[in-house]
């Protein structure tokens, strides 16, 4: 297929290695087919009301070890939950047509669309209408099934990681629990990854309901022994047969529910319980930004490379994926289906629990 002008957004949070996709996909787009690449600005929201701006092979240099995204990125752009107005005027649109006519005016031969499960959630329903999309998987909660790890999840793993780090030479010196509240929505990954690799003594994730006793039981223990303790707390944890912790609600947003303050009700209630000086730190966005890992950039830049050949090919209406260290291309509909979860049975879940860690179970 003669790819004349494609586009190419970020949707969604931004993460480490949505740049390095950008010059993967716009390089040897620009370079090997000569195709203008149009970049939309602010994710859908520049599809909506218009906004981008051509990118050049200057723009693309030297971008590869930049996080964040030089299209700039948006989560309340849903062409189809779209926020008009301003205050308590805000009215939810359908703006979709908008979508479809400025892919037309742009005279597009196929969108490149980098983001997790709400992006690409998006561009099925375009590709539904007619659009040519190819979906490049982007999460740090790695929550976005058909793809063994989205970009962007080893960066925030590691940030995670070295918070851990540094947290447990603190709570070791003052003999105190300090609880870390890491991202990750309904998904444990970042949580029970950087707690295993921190060698966190409690870990508490979304998909395994923790038990107070088992909390309280478990820092009273440590606390005769080592006499501190580091708990790893996912932001969608929750006590077994409660809720999980809503920070606020935001209408704009397609999934209006912003987690946060499960961290703060742990510590609160150690502390209430056990008598323990007990401190709170919650990692927040600074999980999302700096540099991408080595894994991320290499990662980042294979799955751009394969969104392009397959728009080069005619191929829409997929996804680029890593399937047993292979990317290939699997249907947007069946990498939408359903989230990508810790299972309570994985390996790595055992492996934590193998070397003494407490799940809270």
């Amino acid at each position: 297929m003669k790819l004349r002008r494609i586009g190419i957004l970020t949707g969604g949070g931004d993460c480490p290695g949505l740049n390095a996709v950008i010059r993967s996909v716009a390089k040897p787009a620009m370079a090997h087919f000569n195709t203008t690449v149009i970049g939309i600005l602010d994710g859908y929201e520049g599809m909506v009301e218009g906004t981008h701006r051509e990118l050049t092979p200057r723009d693309v240099t030297g971008i590869i070890n930049m996080g964040g995204t030089i299209l700039g990125t948006s989560n309340k752009g849903d062409p189809f939950h779209f926020p008009m107005g301003t205050g308590s005027n805000i009215r939810i649109v359908d703006a979709s047509q908008q979508v479809i006519e400025h892919y037309r005016n742009l005279k597009l031969d196929a969108l490149i669309t980098i983001g997790g499960d709400g992006t690409q959630i998006i561009a099925n329903k375009l590709f539904d209408m007619g659009l040519n999309v190819v979906g490049v998987p982007k999460t740090i909660d790695n929550d976005l099934d058909a793809t063994d790890i989205t970009f962007g999840h080893d960066s925030a793993r590691a940030v995670a990681t070295e918070a851990v780090d540094r947290l447990q030479t603190t709570a070791s010196a003052h003999h105190r629990v300090i609880v870390v509240e890491m991202m990750g929505r309904y998904a444990g990954w970042i949580a029970l990854g950087a707690g295993v690799a921190g060698g966190a003594d409690i870990i508490l994730i979304p998909e395994i309901p923790f038990h107070w006793d088992k909390v309280f039981e478990a820092v009273l223990k440590r606390s005769k022994g080592a006499k501190f303790s580091i708990l790893c707390v996912a932001e969608g944890a929750k006590p077994h047969g409660g809720d999980i912790s809503v920070k606020q609600m935001d209408k704009k947003r397609t999934d209006p529910v912003q987690l946060g303050g499960i961290g703060e009700l742990v510590a609160k209630r150690i502390e209430e319980e056990t008598g323990l000086e007990t401190r709170v730190t919650v990692l927040g966005h600074v999980q999302r930004g700096g540099s991408p890992t080595a894994f991320d950039r290499i990662l980042a830049t294979r799955l751009g490379t394969v969104a392009l050949e397959a728009a080069s090919r005619g191929e829409f209406g997929v996804m680029a994926s890593l399937q047993q260290n292979n990317v290939v291309t699997v249907a947007l509909k069946d990498a939408i289906g359903k989230q990508r979860l810790v299972p309570p049975d994985s390996q790595l879940v055992f492996a934590a629990r193998a070397v003494g860690t407490c799940m809270g179970d």
